[in-house]
């Protein structure tokens, strides 16, 4: 491993990331957070915050990139391929819980920051980026129509799933738990719905009806 005064400013980020969010927790996506992350990986503030030359922003986006990197190292195909694509998905979400669950109040700093009116194009195009990721580690493989509906409807399951974990209490994040199977199940019986509508040649339900009702769910 490199040396973090040898760190290249992309090795450096890649470093840092994981670090922030600890403090985050308590100074939000500031330099004082990313100036005690630098300290705690021994490196100068000055020379880390050249890496987050973008400031709260990049810092955030270094931190879901980081947990898409661990997501992927934690389910290499091999072991991902021995579930069937629900359990997949829910793994995938499940594991993305777990990695944010010990920063909830980085998180909750994170969703503020990201849902100023500024800020709301970019964080739409990372729930896509997660949803995307998520599906390629399940092995998908579409390439038409599916392909974007997959990624518009995980995209915001995921979001919405996220935004009950800001609030779940409970022991074992029980209630976000209990929330995403019973909107997985809702796509799924939509997955069927729309088979037998192929089958008939009826014509299709909105999509974006759907991604309506899993942003906005009763819980």
């Amino acid at each position: 491993m490199t040396e973090p005064a040898e760190m290249t400013l992309d090795e450096l980020r890649e470093a840092l990331a994981p670090l922030i969010p600890a403090h985050a927790a308590f100074d939000g996506w500031s330099d004082k957070a990313l100036a005690m992350s630098a300290e705690q990986l021994g490196v100068p503030a000055e020379r880390a915050r050249l890496a987050f030359e973008g400031g709260a922003m990049q810092m955030i986006d270094a931190w879901f990139d980081a947990i898409d990197r661990g997501m992927a190292g934690a389910w290499p195909p091999e072991r991902i391929g021995t579930l069937k694509v629900r359990e997949r998905i829910r793994a995938l979400v499940v594991h993305r819980i777990e990695a944010v669950g010990p920063h909830k109040e980085a998180l909750r700093r994170a969703f503020a920051i990201l849902a100023q009116p500024q800020n709301a194009l970019t964080a739409a195009r990372w729930a896509w980026r997660a949803a995307d990721r998520m599906w390629r580690l399940a092995g998908d493989s579409a390439s038409d129509f599916s392909h974007y509906s997959k990624r518009g409807i995980l995209s915001a399951l995921y979001t919405a799933t996220m935004l009950v974990f800001l609030d779940d209490g409970s022991e074992g994040h029980a209630e976000t738990l209990g929330f995403l199977d019973r909107r997985i199940d809702d796509v799924m019986r939509f997955e069927r719905f729309k088979a037998q509508l192929r089958g008939s040649g009826q014509r299709l339900p909105s999509l974006s009806r759907l991604l309506g009702r899993l942003r906005y769910p009763a819980v």
